[in-house]
């Protein structure tokens, strides 16, 4: 990951928080209908997995401070 470029880390922040986005409606929609618990317990685990690897990524945009 530390060879990609901020124009990368741009577009795949995009794409995560998108997913990020899709994966919060889905959940939602699942919890309004009352659908298998499970599958929104594994969506939910994948959200937090995009959530961590968007932080990730956000801290590598920011330039190193020297001490």
């Amino acid at each position: 990951m530390d060879t990609m470029t901020p124009a990368d880390i741009t577009a795949r922040l995009a794409v995560l928080r998108q997913e990020h986005r899709a994966l919060d409606d889905q959940i939602l929609r699942m919890a309004a209908n009352g659908d298998d618990e499970l599958e929104a317990k594994r969506l939910k685990r994948r959200k937090l997995q995009l959530k961590d690897c968007i932080a990730k990524l956000e801290d590598m945009l920011i330039p190193d401070e020297p001490a």
